[in-house]
């Protein structure tokens, strides 16, 4: 009996070997197919990466995001050759399994690293899309300077005082960045305020034409000064025209001669550039000097002064003839006393 268990086993398993063996060789120019594929596929992922790799180094100014982007391009082209080449073996279950397991997987990832993915999709917008390049001044998020290297999840720049500033990249694709290089020229407003009594249709045309005079001023025809308003003391002007940026003189070089000229031109022509003045204006209703509303204090004064000096000479005199009814009447009981004892007298006579 255990013989014949045994010859049962061993034919059971060499008859599956034998089918396992007809499978295989049956599917075995589909095993040839596949591996070519593979084969072919990974080469195409390897030239054609290397290809992208130099077009994006050329195309980007970051080559973390070229290098990323082209690395990219190579996995999917490996994994669209592995889908194909599992598809001739007859195994497009196992296409469907990896392909939910990479979804829920890069979900996962997405969530434990958001983040980090957010700054990594920013960077590589940023890098395709280009809104700054290398040397380009830009201002964002209260950050103001040149940037210096586009890195895949941040952004380094050097601002003008010499610090590094590392932005992450999401804050530069949401919020507002204003790029000054993009087209090469930038436009100063210097304002400036003459007094009232000058002319500011003469200060304007004189200024004009002495800013024009700078080197560094371009688009001449667009130089302008402008009144603003009316200011405490002065007439409020501005005075607009345009630098190349970056350029050879520089913005701080460029504003430190036009105020300096600016000064120089007003003085010379005899144009007043007011220090702050107020007027004050005296009375309950307004319109009051302040020498008549003092001279009106000072009369006022002087009326008062009168008017108590009277009412003390009329105060003097009438005490004075208080003291005399009151002397009369102390003579008069001094009287009355004295002739008292002789009227006794005589009564006793």
């Amino acid at each position: 009996m255990e013989f014949k268990a045994l010859g049962e086993f061993s034919s059971l398993i060499n008859d599956k070997l034998q089918s396992w063996l007809e499978q295989t060789i049956a599917h075995l120019p589909n095993f040839v197919v596949a591996i070519v594929i593979i084969i072919v596929f990974s080469i195409l992922a390897r030239v054609m990466s290397k290809m992208l790799r130099k077009g994006l180094h050329r195309a980007l100014d970051s080559r973390q995001i070229a290098d990323l982007l082209a690395s990219i391009f190579k996995a999917i082209v490996m994994c669209t050759g592995i889908f194909i080449a599992l598809e001739f073996l007859g195994l497009s279950g196992t296409v469907t399994s990896l392909l939910a397991g990479a979804g829920i997987v890069g979900l996962a990832i997405g969530f434990a690293f958001q983040d980090m993915t957010e700054n990594l999709i920013a960077g590589i917008a940023m890098g395709i899309r280009k809104p700054f390049e290398l040397g380009d001044v830009v201002q964002a998020e209260g950050v103001f300077g040149n940037v210096r290297a586009i890195n895949l999840r941040n952004t380094i720049v050097e601002t003008f005082f010499g610090q590094i500033e590392v932005i992450p990249n999401k804050i530069l694709f949401r919020n507002i960045l204003t790029n000054y290089s993009t087209i090469g020229v930038r436009r100063l407003e210097i304002p400036v305020g003459i007094s009232y009594g000058d002319d500011p249709a003469a200060a304007a045309k004189l200024l004009t034409d002495k800013i024009n005079e700078c080197d560094f001023v371009i688009k001449k025809e667009e130089t302008a000064v402008y009144v603003e308003s009316f200011g405490d003391s002065s007439i409020n002007m501005l005075v607009w025209f345009w630098i190349d940026y970056p350029g050879d003189t520089g913005f701080m070089v460029a504003r430190h001669e036009a105020i300096i000229l600016i000064k120089k031109t007003l003085e010379e022509a005899d144009f007043l550039i007011p220090f702050p003045i107020r007027t004050l204006d005296f009375g309950a209703k307004g319109g009051e000097k302040l020498d008549s509303m003092l001279a009106s204090q000072q009369n006022t004064g002087e009326s008062s002064d009168e008017s108590h000096s009277t009412k003390n000479k009329g105060g003097e005199h009438s005490s004075s003839e208080k003291r005399s009814s009151n002397e009369k009447s102390a003579s008069q009981t001094n009287a009355k006393t004295a002739d008292a004892p002789s009227s006794v007298n005589s009564n006793q006579s």
